[in-house]
């Protein structure tokens, strides 16, 4: 929907509003025309219910606001003495409309003065659980949202197994486009497995103020644009799914709006300038490895030589593949003394890869040989035709909503022939630094800014699935922040000293009060 659309709608529910409760704004002594004026109705509600003014920004918030539009329902019902569990039921169950019950049929008195505390045990359970419901999709939706790492991609930064805290406020909180949906969960219920929201009556893109912008070699949250996943097991090309609700992936920033991108022999190049990753961060890349004497003991190399991802063996152990070694690893690896020659696994310049960005057969590139490709900067044009069309059709049509067609040698976009295009965001280059295990922009192309997510900045608890006992928690990695340079500081001692000694002074001050 438009924002005119949005903007009807909005004034067809205020008037839907003030035609069943005006009766009731004057049994509560108020007039009949406040009952009618948008966002000011809601302020005067709360007083009729005897509920906090800013209730009235919750009725506004997207996910949170269905919440709060059945909490309104049921308490002003209970505002004019209807305070049964049938009264509360019928609120709900008829999205509202009980109150022209209430308004025009109903023998009601408000109750000015009325008891804000639930009447049952389990009328106060319900209430806690709803406003710690509330209170946890404000902060996930527009503040911090907790993130699992799935893959190696950025290994040796981020591992399988961290969990981090994503800030939502650093590059600006996105308001979400799905608004009707389950709150805290992404594209699927878990234990049901189905779809956690409905497509229809979709929000604009609007985002907050950024505090900061994205900056090269920043670990991003986005959603992943070519996502078609039904579930998370399979896949339609036909499928739609709103872009927040597609898959989050993370991955290092390489490139920015208006760079300049090559990969040359697996590195890249920006503006003709090699990247220069921060000191935290490792390149990995897959080599085959000839041995002596047979294979080599897998977890013996993993924990010498921080193997993350165990070797592939032939037959009788001879050569072996190792899918991601660092170059400082490599080194030290070198020496072993089973090794007889190491042979980087890099494709030739060239030589194309037919799942490599653009998927064009006039595009001979490969994970390791790519480019140069220019980023789209927002305002930037540039010249458009068959050539370079292949790069920029998906941004023309899928990201900015254009219509495209070719007509022989002209490109018709919205129906007019065109020679230049003005891109209407900005797009970024993310990629992995296992360079030759990473699902990346090399495979789906730009990432638009309209599909950021957050900035992770906080790891709060990693789990080695490999590990065993009290293995399995990397200690090490509790509470460490994931920028920075040297090593890691785990701040999990410090945090544990703190909350019990917050317990600690939250009892003495109880038993203070108390005595």
């Amino acid at each position: 929907m438009t924002l005119m659309q949005w903007f009807i709608f909005f004034l067809v529910i205020q008037g839907i509003h003030g035609l069943g409760t005006w009766k009731l704004y004057i049994k509560a002594g108020r007039q009949a025309w406040e009952a009618f004026i948008p966002v000011y109705n809601a302020v005067v509600l709360m007083k009729i219910i005897n509920r906090p003014w800013w209730w009235t920004i919750l009725l506004f918030l997207p996910i949170v606001n269905l919440i709060m539009f059945a909490v309104v329902w049921v308490e002003t019902a209970r505002s004019f003495g209807k305070n049964s569990n049938i009264d509360s039921l019928l609120a709900v169950l008829t999205l509202g409309f009980y109150n022209y019950y209430l308004n025009y049929f109903a023998e009601v008195e408000h109750n000015k003065d009325r008891s804000l505390q639930p009447r049952t045990g389990l009328g106060d359970w319900v209430s806690s659980i709803l406003f710690a419901i509330v209170a946890a999709t404000i902060v996930h939706t527009y503040f911090i949202q907790p993130f699992t790492i799935p893959t190696s991609s950025l290994e040796k930064t981020l591992l399988v197994g961290d969990f981090l805290f994503v800030s939502k406020l650093n590059y600006g909180a996105r308001i979400p486009m799905t608004t009707i949906a389950a709150p805290m969960v992404h594209d699927t219920i878990p234990f049901p497995k189905i779809k956690s929201y409905v497509s229809r009556f979709e929000l604009p893109y609007l985002r907050f103020p950024a505090f900061q912008k994205i900056k090269h070699n920043d670990i991003v949250v986005f959603n992943w644009p070519v996502d078609t996943m039904l579930d998370m097991r399979h896949t339609d090309k036909y499928y739609y799914k709103p872009i927040d609700k597609k898959t989050n992936y993370v991955k290092r920033c390489v490139g920015l709006p208006g760079d300049s991108l090559e990969v040359k022999n697996g590195f890249v190049y920006i503006n003709g300038k090699q990247n220069v990753l921060p000191d935290r961060a490792k390149l990995q890349f897959s080599y085959m490895i000839e041995t002596k004497n047979g294979p080599f003991n897998s977890s013996q190399l993993a924990n010498r030589y921080n193997i993350t991802d165990f070797p592939q063996y032939n037959q009788d152990g001879s050569v072996s593949y190792f899918p991601a070694i660092t170059d400082e690893d490599l080194n030290t690896f070198k020496n072993h003394p089973n090794v007889k020659s190491i042979t980087p696994l890099k494709e030739e310049k060239g030589k194309r890869d037919p799942n490599i960005f653009p998927q064009n057969p006039d595009y001979n590139w490969n994970n390791d040989f790519f480019g140069p490709l220019y980023i789209p900067q927002a305002g930037k044009t540039i010249d458009i035709n068959l050539n370079v069309l292949p790069l920029y059709k998906r941004v023309i049509t899928a990201y900015e909503g254009n219509t495209l067609k070719i007509q022989g040698n002209q490109i018709l976009i919205n129906g007019k022939i065109a020679t230049t295009y003005t891109f209407k965001q900005d797009y970024y280059w993310m990629m992995g630094d296992n360079r030759h295990n990473s699902q990346d922009a090399r495979a789906w192309g730009f990432v638009p800014f309209d599909h950021v997510v957050g900035k992770p900045v906080f790891i709060w608890m990693s789990w080695n699935t490999n590990g065993k006992g009290l293995e399995k928690i990397r200690f090490d990695r509790l509470f460490t922040t994931v920028g920075g340079s040297g090593q890691p500081v785990s701040y999990f001692i410090p945090f544990l000293v703190i909350l019990f000694g917050w317990m600690g002074y939250n009892k003495w001050r109880r038993r203070k009060k108390n005595s």
